[in-house]
Formats: C-alpha cells, structure tokens, sequence
C-alpha cells in the first residue's frame, strides 16, 4: 500500500477533521523520525497515518474494538504486515502485541504527544502551530489540568524506549509538524 491509497482508506473510514488531523500529524512525526533514524520514511509515515483509521467506528479501545477491528480490514487491502504490527503494538494491552522494533516504538512514542502539542498550538492566539516553542510545550507538560486526557507518562516511556531525552523527542515532533501546519489546519 502505498501512502495515496493509506489516505484514501482514512477518508473512507474516518469523517472527523480532528481525528484526521491527528493521523497526519502522526505521519509527519513519523517520517521525521524514520529520517532521525535512517529508517523507511514511507512505510514509517504510513504507520502513522493508518495508526488510528478504524477509531471513529470503533471508539472503545479492547478486543473487539480499536486497533483489533481494523486488522482484517488492512489485511484484506494487501497492507504489509509490518504495518499491521505496528499498528497493533500502539496497544499492547488489548492486542497483546509487544512493541519490539524501532519503528514501533516510535508509533508509541509520538502518538500522545502530538495531541499535547496541538492542544498547545490551539490556544495560543495566532493558532499557529509555527509560533510554538518547546518551552511553551514543556511549561504545558507541568500543568496536569491542561489536556489531561493525554498520558504523559506514555510519551515519557516511549522517549526512553527511542533513548532520546524529552525535550529532544518533544523538538523533533514539534518540528515535524510545524513543516506540516497548513496540511494539520494550524498555520492560524
């Protein structure tokens, strides 16, 4: 599958603009890491935006729901396993899939943090997610009451995994998605 199709299957199952921004904002933290980390740019951006395409029908995150439903339906459109993997392990509780490769421990590691610094570049006045820095990021971080539904804790695990220090994680998916902010709608 390549990344034309992965959209077209994204538009086909999600309608939500904010949950396909998510998608593509996970994208581009992905491809910013598989160059980090002289990887599959392509396959990892595809991870990224496939990551979530079965969430809006199947909201709950278990066994019969989110990532579980949307495996047979990769299947079936030929996506290549590793992907599918991939997908799997950014939800090891209810697949039971392990994250063990690099690029599975990215998905996991930029999966929250790009709703922290959206949720960041939304309130600021301009919108723009360009004006946002990573100390603006980090005095957010401290505040548990501002986007609380984002685990912290699993974006501070997945740096670990990646052995990449926070404020280093935290810059390269910023900078990810600044290069993206009018395809993300937050260029203000």
């Amino acid at each position: 599958m390549n990344r034309e199709q992965a959209w077209e299957l994204v538009c086909q199952y999600t309608k939500s603009p904010h949950l396909r921004r998510h998608m593509l904002a996970v994208e581009a933290a992905m491809r910013a890491y598989a160059r980090f980390f002289s990887e599959d740019e392509e396959t990892w951006g595809i991870v990224g935006l496939l990551h979530d395409f079965d969430y809006e029908k199947h909201p709950n995150v278990s066994q019969n729901g989110h990532p579980n439903t949307g495996t047979p339906i990769l299947r079936e459109q030929g996506v290549d396993e590793v992907i599918i993997q991939a997908i799997l392990s950014h939800a090891t509780e209810v697949t039971g899939v392990e994250r063990q490769s690099l690029m599975e421990h990215a998905l996991y590691a930029v999966d929250e943090l790009t709703g922290l610094i959206i949720a960041v570049a939304l309130v600021r006045p301009s919108k723009d997610i360009r004006d946002v820095k990573l100390k603006s990021v980090r005095k957010k971080w401290k505040t548990r009451s501002f986007a609380p539904g984002v685990h912290r804790e699993q974006i501070e695990q997945g740096a670990i995994a990646l052995n990449i220090e926070l404020s280093q994680h935290i810059e390269i998916v910023l900078q990810a998605m600044q290069k993206e902010a009018a395809t993300l709608g937050l260029d203000g």
